[in-house]
């Protein structure tokens, strides 16, 4: 409530434009109406009556003067109201006291059609001017005939004094209008190109931190669950089989051990100079992968059908990608330990189609009985990896209860007229 009541005094409170306004335009008009009776008593060809010397004639020119001044300091709250007081105060002055006085009201007008045109909009201002306009060429008129002007003649330099005491004013003020609002709008673009810019780093942010999430869930999801697994049979094993929960116990820690190397890696990637950190998640990995997982008690097999030729698993794909179908591998493994234990784990990778490799990761039903639909965090991921590398990712329940994820990455498109090249520059 005291916030509102300061905030309306502020507001009713003249600025030091309408008070520099009002102290200027009384000041001087008041002091011009001191003096001018002196000249004209100096000046003989000043002829006599043309100023007002004193009487209610001065005392009259005086109020309208300082009511003018005084309609100043409300500019700003009420522009339109102020505007016209100014002007319409001259037309009782031109009826009661007409003479050379009249004159000295212009500096107030000046100011008002100064003050209005800043501060109202331009598609407001045409009615409001012309109106103006209208009241001081008609106050105007009044003056110089009752000064003994002919009418016609009268009203003719009344029109043309009220277009130039409130049309030069407006003019200046719309000018410098229009520059503030430039002004305005430069800034009001570097603000949004800078919130702009800030959105994108909060976006590039979010992006990085989701892929800093999904390695973290990979990374834990593949080892822990074969820890887990490990561990549950040391604990029968420990009685029955010591030798055999030695190995297990040595398992674990393999298993440990390469939990803090990968994520010694990922804390390297994140590093500014990372050197001598790279992944090794490659296609021709996943057999390595397969193989640790089976270590761990796991009854997985892996299908590898390469190319007639020599080349490396992989070919044409890029390193993202190879890490994608790692990825893939590795967490729909993890996916079948900890939904399906103890169902049989077929991994396959084709290679052999020129345009794309295939991979694909299938499970059986689990004694539990057939596997949920319900994905985790885990298959978000992958989707969204396979999406940004161009691949298909799609995975579902089979027909016998199991599960299967498969992967479809298309190669990279290969330049002929490089291969072309290439090839006969290696050819004697």
């Amino acid at each position: 409530m005291q916030d509102m009541q300061d905030h309306e005094d502020r507001s009713f409170r003249p600025s030091p434009a309408e008070w520099g306004s009002a102290v200027v335009c009384a000041g001087l008009a008041l002091t011009t109406l001191l003096l001018l009776p002196l000249l004209e008593t100096a000046d003989t060809e000043i002829p006599g009556g043309t100023f007002p010397s004193g009487g209610h004639e001065l005392w009259g020119v005086a109020v309208v003067l300082v009511g003018q001044a005084v309609a100043l300091l409300r500019a700003r709250t009420a522009p339109r109201a102020v505007l016209l007081i100014v002007v319409a105060l001259p037309i009782a002055l031109a009826a009661f006291v007409p003479g050379s006085a009249f004159s000295l009201c212009t500096l107030a007008i000046f100011c008002a059609a100064f003050l209005t045109v800043g501060v109202l909009p331009v598609r407001r201002l045409g009615p409001l001017l012309a109106l103006a306009v209208l009241l001081l060429a008609g106050a105007q008129t009044v003056n110089d005939f009752r000064t003994g002007m002919p009418a016609s003649e009268a009203g003719i330099s009344a029109a043309l004094q009220a277009l130039v005491v409130v049309g030069a004013p407006a003019l200046f003020a719309l000018v410098f209008s229009s520059r503030r609002e430039a002004r305005l709008s430069r800034t009001h673009e570097v603000q949004a190109l800078a919130r702009e810019h800030q959105a994108r780093i909060e976006a590039a942010v979010a992006r990085e931190r989701t892929a800093m999430s999904r390695e973290l869930h990979d990374i834990a999801a593949h080892h822990m669950s074969g820890i887990a697994l490990m561990t549950s049979a040391i604990q029968q094993q420990i009685d029955t089989d010591p030798e055999e929960a030695k190995r297990s116990a040595q398992q674990v820690r393999s298993q440990s051990t390469a939990v803090l190397q990968d994520l010694r890696l990922l804390v390297g990637l994140l590093r500014e100079h990372p050197e001598g950190t790279r992944s090794t998640r490659t296609v021709a990995a996943v057999p390595d992968l397969v193989e640790e997982r089976r270590g761990t008690g796991m009854d997985v097999e892996v299908l590898l059908s390469a190319a007639g030729d020599d080349r490396e698993p992989g070919t044409g794909i890029g390193p993202l990608a190879q890490l994608v179908v790692y990825r893939m591998v590795q967490e729909s493994l993890a996916n079948a330990s900890a939904h399906a234990p103890g169902a049989r784990c077929v991994v396959e990778i084709d290679d052999t189609d020129p345009g794309r490799l295939t991979a694909v990761v299938r499970n059986g039903p689990s004694a539990a009985g057939p596997r949920g639909t319900a994905g985790g965090f885990g298959l978000l991921g992958l989707g969204e990896r396979a999406e940004l590398i161009g691949a298909t990712l799609s995975h579902g329940p089979m027909g016998d209860g199991g599960w299967s994820v498969r992967l479809v990455v298309p190669r990279e498109a290969r330049d002929p007229d490089v291969d072309d090249h290439e090839t006969h520059q290696e050819l004697p």
